[in-house]
């Protein structure tokens, strides 16, 4: 065998791996096989937004709401797709950052700075967040979520943070591991 027909051989592997085929498809997820690796991918949406959201108190952000997939109340970081909406697919990212802080937290942003991007969980999800640290943020509405969603928010110290969410875990909620990452941001 040549090099070339090596090579040739090589590169028609490579692109069968690359063969995306959808298997199923529902309102919000499309189940996807790609070179025999089975995922998952969003519908309608542009990209996902997760903000560390700090107060001019030192407080940090968060959100708890009951999620079906691991039939739990969790404590998250206010989050929210972007471009989701009919009307507003070229929605910006930061535009949506900004909307979903406000929404689900009713706190405004002062600033808001990217911070990073990067998979979710790269071997279920083609999910790929993007975070942003909102600082100066102020109360200016109830938050609680759009008509579809059940959302408590709470501002906690900075000093007090690790130990309310281990207190948060001890009564039954469970923590989204990218509050620890918002944390990392947050004590910058």
């Amino acid at each position: 065998m040549t090099v070339e027909s090596r090579n040739s051989k090589r590169e028609g592997a490579v692109e069968k791996k690359r063969e995306r085929r959808i298997i199923s498809q529902g309102k919000h997820l499309r189940f996807v096989d790609r070179g025999g690796w089975e995922y998952v991918e969003r519908v309608r949406t542009s990209g996902i937004v997760v903000l560390v959201a700090t107060t001019e108190a030192d407080e940090m952000l968060f959100v708890e709401q009951y999620r079906p997939a691991v039939d739990a109340r969790v404590i998250e970081l206010p989050a929210g797709l972007v471009g989701d909406e009919p009307g507003a697919e070229e929605e910006d990212m930061e535009d949506a950052a900004r909307r979903e802080l406000l929404e689900e937290t009713g706190y405004e942003a002062g600033e808001l700075e990217y911070l990073t991007e990067g998979s979710i969980s790269s071997g279920l999800s083609a999910e790929v967040i993007t975070l942003y640290l909102a600082r100066g943020v102020r109360k200016v509405a109830s938050g609680g979520g759009d008509e579809s969603e059940d959302i408590t928010s709470y501002a906690v110290a900075l000093v007090e943070v690790e130990a309310w969410l281990r207190e948060r875990k001890r009564e039954g909620a469970m923590i989204d591991t990218k509050v620890w990452t918002g944390l990392y941001f947050a004590k910058r």
